[in-house]
């Protein structure tokens, strides 16, 4: 990846420096979102990825306004994220508190990334955005997976109110007929996109490759321009730097097998995602990378020390101040510090 100076978001993406910051698909925590949105804007994030959802768009707006306020040059775009079917990005955990035992070590609670689930209570809807590591420690079994969709009657008017920039479409190997639909429902919708990002997991086999050329054929007939992205291991980049060697190989393994369009990296891209396509020699077959789970990481325990002075963290200049100087680094932008 080559450094990056201030532009728009077009430009990044054809130069191979894309940044995506993702809020979650399911998370509604409107607070932490406009800390993170503000924070991942004035970093230099191109992109903010986010749940379709018109609160979490207006709290991610807000977070946008601030960064420019702050010094950010140039507006991300505002990618909002939708499936084609079920998918592991649009669910919640949920479980009955009264069911668990009072002698329970919660084991639930101390996997939770985003703390959404208390010492005694149950979880907390507007925090959880689908992780699902939760779901194997429950010792009793008692934590279920419920599944978000829009229906295709709600969507169109939903896009029309949200007017995002961009469009993430989550799909898996198969679904060919349901992504069309879904194209047929984003165009009824009217909204004018500067991208539509398309995400499929590896799948077995060729799937991947086969699923992506049968898209590219209905993509070739819309107004949009795309991207692919490589999601090698969905929504545990803050776990620890060998997560990102998945996305790595799957690169490794899928590249010459794809159709024509920009890749992007996603799925455990943390600290280490770019180290490691330099080593592989791979740094300039991707147009960028997007980081969810590791930028939540570092920014946390700031989030919680303005929780409990009773702040926003954008409020508290010392800890934003830390905040950004994080993001700066996970994405490789230490240049926009001037900007501040």
């Amino acid at each position: 990846m080559r450094p990056n100076q201030p532009s728009g978001p077009r430009r990044a993406l054809a130069a191979g420096r894309w940044v995506k910051w993702i809020g979650g698909a399911s998370n509604h925590d409107l607070a932490a979102l406009e800390d993170l949105a503000a924070l991942a804007a004035l970093a230099g994030a191109d992109c903010l990825d986010v749940a379709a959802d018109g609160a979490v768009v207006a709290a991610v707006r807000r977070g946008m306004d601030w960064a420019q306020q702050h010094g950010r040059p140039t507006r991300p775009w505002l990618m909002v994220s939708l499936s084609d079917g079920e998918d592991p990005h649009f669910r919640k955990a949920w479980f009955d508190p009264s069911r668990c035992p009072s002698d329970c070590p919660r084991p639930c609670a101390k996997v939770c990334p985003p703390l959404a689930i208390s010492a005694q209570g149950p979880v907390l809807d507007e925090r959880c955005y689908g992780c699902g590591r939760c779901l194997p420690v429950c010792p009793l079994g008692l934590i279920e997976e419920r599944s978000m969709a829009l229906s295709p009657q709600a969507l169109p008017a939903l896009l029309q109110q949200l007017q995002p920039d961009a469009i993430e479409l989550h799909t898996h190997p198969g679904r060919a007929a349901d992504f069309a639909q879904r194209l047929q429902q984003i165009e009824r919708s009217g909204v004018a996109l500067q991208l539509l990002s398309v995400s499929c997991p590896e799948g077995s086999g060729d799937a991947m490759p086969h699923h992506l050329w049968q898209l590219h054929q209905l993509l070739q007939g819309s107004r949009w321009p795309w991207l692919w992205q490589l999601d090698g291991r969905p929504m545990s980049g803050d776990i620890g730097a060998g997560t990102a060697q998945a996305a790595v190989n799957l690169l490794q393994r899928r590249l010459g097998q794809l159709p024509p369009g920009p890749l992007q990296l996603a799925g455990g891209t943390n600290h280490d995602s770019r180290r490691r396509l330099e080593r592989e020699g791979l740094a300039d077959a991707v147009a960028g990378i997007a980081y969810g789970g590791s930028a939540r990481k570092l920014i946390q325990p700031l989030l919680q020390q303005a929780q409990a002075r009773g702040q926003a963290l954008r409020a508290c200049p010392d800890l934003w101040g830390q905040a950004l100087a994080q993001l700066q680094s996970l994405f490789s932008r230490p240049e926009l510090a001037g900007n501040c």
